[in-house]
């Protein structure tokens, strides 16, 4: 039977609202980023600790149990179902009462990189969705659910804000849900009329909508004007997905490389041009390799050496190939269809990695994978 007290637990329900409205303060991006270098410090420890173990100093158990990957980057205070998904939230909230200015390109709500400050109720909407965050995630581990629950949050807690707030749960598609020519061919949306400098108004002319810039927001918005090109997108992911599976193989953690990837965000959140968001490619390419262990074999406790006794290292790497390439182009479907025409954001990483988390699940179910590495199959 189902054990349904950890929705109701009283500190973790606190702790979750306060990582929600601490992200909708300094915006779901650099909250999301937070998480990166939380994983970072985790897996290092955890990492360092199997290691010495191996050595023959101490136990594995207790000198990686420093818990700051679960009970920090993925628990109530940076949890990506929790803070990120509370500050994109409160970003949909504040576009809609007219708080957000930032000269976004896009709709004003989908500004995840914008802080929200210290407004009351748009903390409070942070910290209700951070709530929310929480109780996704933990419904999809009750159920021992086949995929990553902390994305699944994300994604759900992303619908949910559509919904509360009245935005179209996808958009306006009548030129191609897939279509991003309109974005190369810089087409603009017209939804009425601007004043000109005589006062008179000019028909056929874009403005202003949702606080983005005077000069109308485009037909269709991609999620990275610089990262959606299908080609471009496989190369990534073919490239990374390598670069996850061999960290995930050298180290034995299947986070350290995600938690690499979402730090690498910081340059994004500072402005530098063209920085690649990767850490739906790492995530799964990382979890893919580390499957190729032997049933039994507990990846999250055993040392690297245990892993690389036991898993080639080139079947590894094609396997994180396959995977990243399949992530990264699901990812880029995901947003060409629920992100591309629509007024917030809805995350594609977030998405990849529940698909491809569901995927390792799916193939260690029909033994093609000898497990699952740390997602659970218990739900099929």
């Amino acid at each position: 039977m189902a054990d349904f007290s950890s929705l109701w637990a009283v500190e973790l329900l606190i702790a979750a609202f306060a990582g929600g409205a601490f992200g909708a303060a300094v915006g779901a991006l650099p909250a999301f980023i937070f998480t990166g270098f939380m994983v970072i410090a985790g897996e290092a420890a955890n990492v360092t600790g199997r290691y010495i173990a191996d050595a023959g100093v101490g136990n594995v158990a207790e000198l990686s149990a420093v818990g700051i990957t679960g009970s920090i980057a993925f628990g109530p205070v940076f949890s990506p179902a929790i803070s990120f998904a509370g500050g994109a939230a409160a970003a949909a909230y504040a576009a809609k009462r007219g708080y957000m200015e930032s000269g976004f390109d896009y709709h004003n709500a989908k500004d995840i990189a914008f802080a929200l400050g210290t407004k009351p109720d748009v903390l409070a909407v942070g910290g209700v969705f951070g709530v929310l965050g929480y109780w996704f995630t933990e419904l999809s581990a009750i159920f021992a659910m086949p995929y990553d629950p902390i994305a699944m949050g994300v994604v759900l807690s992303a619908v949910a804000h559509r919904l509360v707030f009245g935005y179209d749960l996808i958009g306006d598609t009548s030129g191609g849900i897939l279509n991003m020519k309109p974005f190369e061919d810089g087409e603009r949306r017209v939804i009425g009329e601007a004043a000109t400098e005589g006062g008179e108004a000019a028909p056929d002319e874009p403005v202003a909508d949702g606080g983005a810039t005077a000069e109308g927001r485009f037909v269709v918005e991609p999620w990275l004007p610089h990262q959606y090109e299908w080609a471009n997108v496989a190369t990534l992911g073919i490239v990374v997905g390598i670069l996850g599976a061999y960290t995930a193989y050298v180290t034995g953690s299947p986070f350290l490389a995600f938690g690499i990837s979402a730090a690498s965000l910081v340059f994004l959140n500072c402005g530098v041009e063209k920085i690649p968001v990767t850490h739906h490619i790492t995530l799964p390419a990382s979890t893919a390799a580390l499957a190729l262990a032997p049933a039994g074999m507990n990846i999250l406790q055993a040392s690297p050496a245990a892993i690389q006794a036991e898993v080639p290292i080139l079947p590894a790497l094609a396997v994180g190939a396959l995977f990243g390439l399949v992530c990264a182009l699901f990812g880029e479907a995901f947003q060409r269809v629920f992100y591309a025409h629509a007024d917030t954001h809805m995350d594609p990483p977030a998405a990849a990695i529940v698909f491809g988390t569901f995927l390792v699940a799916v193939l260690a179910i029909f033994n093609v994978f000898p497990q699952s590495a740390w997602v659970t199959t218990l739900g099929m």
